[in-house]
């Protein structure tokens, strides 16, 4: 792609380096940038870099939170006795527009990959059992991703916890397997919620 404009070619250059976001499409919001007010980008830049020096991590679950411990954990309304584990904030935001759960969430950012290298220790496991261990935890529900990855998470995070006198659940398999829990509708994954399965770590139930 030739441009006539180093200035241009920086700023697609950098916009395409975002997921899913090809030169020609990155060409397209520049270009949408450059024809609106100064003002728009002004405030674009100004949020992305509020987002990226402000943001956090809550301490009690790993969620993504503008403060040291996230508005659900926070709410006393919440179901502290039921711990949902996650891959990432997406999955978060998605079970929460099912308005299916009450309980709290713990992030792993991430799931176990060998071929990716991120093992057990570059997520967050540990905090995940300090947390059940001290707390009083009734049930573990486990809502990664129907994929080999994800499945191997949970026998893996399974078998740390199974000391522990808790339930353990799995969402519903309405989930095609190989399906990406972000990218499910939020009918299929409220149903998934409501009628989660005991999880008892064989692997022919995964």
């Amino acid at each position: 792609m030739d441009f006539s404009s180093k200035l241009l070619q920086n700023a697609v250059y950098e916009m395409s380096q975002l997921p899913g976001i090809g030169k020609r499409t990155a060409l397209r919001l520049v270009l949408h940038l450059l024809r609106q007010p100064k003002e728009v980008s002004k405030s674009l830049l100004s949020s992305l870099d509020d987002f990226r020096e402000k943001i956090s991590f809550c301490e009690k679950c790993h969620n993504l939170s503008d403060k040291v411990i996230c508005e659900i954990c926070l709410n006393p309304k919440r179901d502290n006795s039921q711990i949902c584990i996650v891959e990432d904030i997406r999955d978060v935001m998605a079970i929460e527009n099912t308005n299916q759960y009450n309980g709290i969430y713990h992030v792993l950012n991430g799931i176990i990959s060998p071929i990716e290298g991120i093992g057990p220790d570059d997520l967050t496991i540990e905090t995940l059992v300090d947390k059940v261990k001290n707390s009083s935890v009734n049930e573990v529900i486990f809502a990664l991703s129907s994929t080999m990855e994800g499945d191997t998470t949970v026998f893996y995070i399974h078998k740390q916890l199974m000391k522990y006198k808790i339930k353990f659940s799995t969402i519903a398999r309405g989930i095609s397997v190989g399906d990406e829990l972000e990218y499910t509708d939020e009918i299929t994954l409220a149903r998934s919620i409501a009628k989660r399965v005991p999880y008892d770590g064989l692997s022919s139930d995964l």
